[in-house]
């Protein structure tokens, strides 16, 4: 092999994983117990703030808020957390607003993925106080979003590249889910569907690793019992199947509902003439005497969730719980405070579900529904709906309540949720603020098409190439004739043996530098970059632009001396073609009528 080949760039092969993976695991083990830590001293704390501002002593036990016997005083209770939280956001870092999920997607979308540290410290606190002064949240926000922050700073602190920082920060987050409800399955697709929009080796295995080592944490802490606990449920029948699908649909449809009212009061606060700063001690007003009213729709309100998936809870009282911690919860959360929407979610979901599964055992009785299996169907149906992360819903129902009996219907109803989400919504509880401001959040993930078409299949043959040795003057008459291939703009350069020395462009040959009596090998001024055959097109992309070229040779292993063929940057977008063709077969296939409406949709 000549001097030429030797030198040659070659495209770099992607592999599944590699040694800086195991490092990368490595890290995510750090970030698993730190994380499963982080979820214990948030509980921790929450219940220190609950004791202190509810019942007057100092305890870190986990209580409800729900027990006080403040009376009308117990309105005051989460204005002054509000005033805290908005004097934290406002003098600390305004990043500790909002529910910490969406706040977590925008980094990895726009900042690599890089979390200040301070976040680190201030999210906890806050969400602290925010819950444990009555705030209508989950615990599990926070935690999610304190664990991503810590495997965002320990990336940072390494100086490790920003897929390697998303890879951190979700197996941060999923460490955190996990320590939360024990669900590590869930927490790996939450991770997957919200936080690293792909599922590769390289970033799954990690984010695996992270949230079976929170398991383990959180087993070491408060045991292996599910987070809800649920009487053991039978085989639903064919019937009620059908019925549980229809009630997924029905809780999709009203949680597109719940996303748009969300949103609108967060928009009226917005409006108002007042800083965002006091917005948190506004809403924690509407937190106040909601809790006076009904004063289980304070705190975290996972025993609600129990309450409703035990079946212990039905009727008025049900409905007044729902719809109450609802008005809570959205104008809390719209008011910028610190806090999570999973649990207010589930909870909202799962009595919707039980109100329809009463509703449809009392008019068909024949059906067998068991308003148990509807309560849970509800539950995850609201979090997909709301959230679209559709696999992420029915393992975490699944996980939390350890019923196997009730993941046909969870799947079925989920599913109708999801469908009906996508068709009445554009955007998600999860991405609408961000989307709002300007960030495009990706929402389907496939298999990269140029990752499947080889090099020696895209590339133009034959391959029209010149003689190093030959006098320029005479490849310029040849280049302003009308022969074939003489249009082309760029061309291998070969020995007389018809060996690789190179590739040279129009550009080159009419520069000022090219004299006439020149030879064409003495314009060659940089090593060869090739590509192999069997190469994909998405490495002969990166290669290109990681060299700076626009066009190369594409050789066989056996004889990488010799060009089989020519790749440039328009045989990239050829490629496509096929993909395109069978996109536009679909799209001639429906009516007039809805392939406008598509494209009105679209713009």
């Amino acid at each position: 092999m000549g001097p030429e080949l030797l030198e040659a760039r070659v495209p770099l092969e992607r592999t599944l994983v590699d040694k800086r993976v195991v490092f990368i695991c490595g890290l995510s083990i750090i970030v698993g117990v730190a994380a499963g830590g982080v979820a214990q001293v948030l509980t921790r704390l929450i219940g220190l703030v609950t004791n202190v501002a509810f019942y007057g002593r100092f305890s870190m036990s986990f209580v409800s808020p729900a027990d006080h016997h403040l009376g009308g005083w117990v309105i005051a209770v989460p204005v002054v957390g509000g005033v805290i939280v908005g004097l934290m956001a406002r003098y600390g870092s305004a990043a500790i607003r909002g529910h910490g999920i969406p706040e977590a997607m925008e980094q990895v979308l726009l900042n690599k993925s890089r979390i200040p540290a301070r976040i680190t410290l201030l999210k906890p606190l806050s969400a602290a106080i925010s819950i444990g002064t009555g705030g209508p949240f989950g615990a599990e926000g926070p935690i999610i979003a304190t664990g991503g922050a810590l495997g965002s700073l320990l990336g940072q602190l390494l100086h490790t590249t920003a897929e390697e920082r998303k890879t951190l920060l979700a197996a941060g987050a999923a460490a955190g889910m996990t320590a939360t409800f024990g669900s590590p399955v869930s927490a790996v697709l939450l991770a997957v569907e919200l936080l690293l929009f792909e599922l590769r080796p390289r970033s799954l295995i990690p984010v695996a690793l992270a949230a079976a080592v929170a398991t383990a944490v959180r087993i070491g802490f408060v045991g292996n019992k599910p987070a809800f606990a649920m009487p053991n449920l039978l085989q639903p029948s064919e019937g009620a199947l059908a019925a549980y699908v229809l009630l997924g649909a029905l809780v999709g449809v009203a949680a597109v509902g719940v996303t748009k009212l969300v949103y609108a009061v967060e928009d009226a606060f917005e409006h108002l003439p007042i800083h965002w700063m006091w917005w948190p001690a506004l809403g924690a007003v509407a937190v106040g005497i909601c809790g006076y009213f009904v004063p289980h729709t304070l705190g975290v309100g996972y025993d609600n969730i129990d309450r409703i998936l035990s079946g212990n809870i039905a009727g008025t009282a049900l409905i007044i719980l729902c719809g109450v911690k609802f008005i809570s919860w959205s104008i809390s959360l719209g008011s910028g405070t610190s806090g999570g929407t999973l649990a207010p979610l589930f909870t909202i979901g799962g009595g919707l579900g039980g109100l329809l599964g009463a509703l449809t055992a009392s008019a068909f009785p024949h059906l067998g529904i068991d308003v148990r299996i509807a309560a849970l169907v509800g539950m995850a149906s609201m979090f997909a709906g709301a959230s679209r992360a559709l696999l992420t819903s029915v393992v975490f129902a699944f996980e939390t309540t350890r019923q196997p009996m009730g993941l046909l219907p969870l799947m079925g109803g989920s599913t109708a949720s999801f469908l009906l989400s996508c068709l009445l919504m554009r955007n998600t509880i999860m991405t609408e603020k961000i989307v709002r401001r300007g960030v495009r959040v990706p929402s389907e993930y496939a298999a990269d098409y140029l990752d499947q078409v080889t090099a020696g299949l895209a590339a133009s043959k034959p391959v029209i190439s010149l003689q190093g040795d030959q006098l320029l003057e005479a490849v310029r008459v040849w280049l302003r004739s009308e022969a074939e291939g003489s249009k082309h703009q760029g061309f291998p350069v070969v020995d007389a043996g018809g060996e690789l020395l190179g590739v040279i462009t129009r550009r080159d040959l009419f520069g000022p530098e090219a004299l006439d009596s020149m030879r064409v090998r003495e314009l060659l001024r940089r090593p060869l970059v090739i590509a192999f055959e069997d190469s994909s097109l998405r490495e002969v992309a990166d290669h290109m632009v990681q060299e700076g070229v626009g066009r190369l040779p594409v050789v066989t292993r056996a004889e990488p001396r010799v060009a089989i063929g020519m790749l440039s940057r328009s045989d990239l977008l050829t490629a496509h073609r096929a993909r395109l063709d069978d996109v536009n077969v679909t799209e001639r296939s429906l009516p007039r009528a809805q392939r406008a409406a598509r494209t009105r949709k679209q713009v």
